[in-house]
């Protein structure tokens, strides 16, 4: 019996097989003809193709790193978030000229009147992205957003350097149809501000490049792609290239920021529920990678200033570090006040595994000054002055008061 019994399971098991394959084939073929069935998904709307204006350059272009090499005292304006808010029923990007942005734009230009007739004339200005509400619509650059810098670059003859925020080309990575049309009106709209596709300050493809000027280097990233294994190849080779003799200072400018205590911060306001702890900070994988890749490079080659935003307020950190026996500093700005709608503060991120990561070099993180609520808050920009080995900063805001953060000040040197 046990003989019949194997060779009867033995006769069954290929019949059992054969009906699993015969199910799973009737089941795709059921599949297939549902599938089949299904009517097709319509088609989408084909491109209706806006072509994006350049904006116009100044007459005068900065000079060259050669020609200004002897130049150790200036200024230079930084701001950014110049984009519209999403409110229902009220006029933004690619409807009007941004009211707000143009008012910040009023003091820019007001400030570079000014300093024209002192040691220090403003010789460019840094925007760190988020020019428009939505990058795809070229509508918004050539409605709302140039004509406000051409204010800037034409009747001012200043020169203007644009770093693309996630508004502009999206945070999702290359190949992807939305970032590929935001980067192509973005590279459109400042070919004519920044260095030439080949240039050997320019990453081609990127909206990633650097210039010199005087005693400083200025280096412009993609922070919505901060992971990207090619541009910090390349933000690594400018920096291990660079003559640190000639440029005393490094200045980096981009959109996401290593530190904020703003919504986009990732702390947290209120305590876990019953806990009475403050719940875990929640960070950007922009900013991780930023914390991780970056700033020790930036450690590494002694960059002395950040210039970021993506949270609508103003922000202001200090790095110090060791590093052969000697004791640096790398301020940290948040300034993206440049016309979006103002964010409020939220709570101090948890800068502790930060710290740690970086105890080798005893890393310690000082928080400045804290935004206050949005209406303590205005649009600002901000001045940084160079004067040799020197910076300084002065806040500006275009709110009814003198915006003072700094225990009543609105100057800083950063020393």
């Amino acid at each position: 019996m046990k003989k019949i019994r194997r060779r009867s399971a033995n006769a069954f098991a290929p019949r059992a097989a054969a009906r699993r394959a015969a199910s799973v084939a009737l089941a795709l073929g059921l599949s297939a003809v549902v599938i089949a069935r299904q009517p097709p998904p319509p088609a989408a709307p084909p491109l209706a193709w806006v072509a994006v204006k350049p904006i116009d350059p100044p007459a005068t272009p900065l000079p060259s790193e050669a020609a200004s090499a002897a130049v150790t005292r200036f200024s230079f304006m930084a701001y950014g978030d110049t984009r519209s808010g999403v409110q229902p029923g009220v006029p933004g990007d690619g409807d009007i000229l941004h009211p707000e942005h143009t008012r910040v734009m009023d003091g820019m230009i007001a400030k570079v009147q000014q300093l024209a007739r002192t040691p220090f004339p403003v010789r460019f200005v840094l925007q760190s992205g988020d020019a428009v509400l939505r990058g795809q619509n070229a509508a918004m650059w050539n409605v709302s957003f140039s004509p406000i810098i051409e204010r800037l670059t034409r009747g001012a003859n200043i020169p203007y350097f644009f770093s693309a925020g996630n508004h502009d080309v999206t945070t999702m990575p290359g190949g992807d149809p939305g970032r590929a049309l935001g980067l192509h009106n973005t590279l459109t709209a400042i070919s004519k501000l920044i260095p030439p596709e080949g240039s050997p300050r320019r990453l081609s493809g990127y909206p990633t490049y650097a210039f010199g000027f005087g005693n400083s280097f200025v280096i412009a990233l993609d922070s919505n792609i901060a992971s990207d294994a090619i541009q910090f190849a390349w933000v690594t080779d400018q920096l291990e290239h660079l003559d640190r003799a000639r440029y005393h200072h490094v200045i980096a400018f981009f959109h996401h920021p290593p530190f904020s205590s703003g919504p986009h911060g990732g702390a947290s306001a209120a305590p876990l529920p019953g806990t009475g702890q403050k719940a875990p900070d929640r960070i950007e994988p922009q900013t991780i990678a930023i914390r991780t890749m970056y700033v020790p490079l930036f450690r590494t080659h002694h960059v002395d200033l950040i210039v970021a935003g993506h949270d609508h307020l103003y922000d202001h950190w200090a790095e110090r570090y060791d590093d052969n026996g000697a004791t640096y500093r790398m301020d940290s700005l948040v300034t993206g006040g440049g016309g979006a709608p103002i964010y409020p503060y939220v709570g101090e991120p948890d800068l502790r595994a930060y710290a740690q990561a970086g105890s080798s070099q005893h890393v310690r993180v000082e928080h400045l000054m804290k935004p206050g609520a949005p209406a303590d808050n205005p649009h600002h920009f901000v001045v940084i002055q160079v004067d040799g080995d020197r910076l300084s900063l002065e806040v500006v805001g275009t709110g009814p008061t003198a915006y003072t953060p700094y225990n009543g000040s609105a100057k800083l040197a950063l020393q």
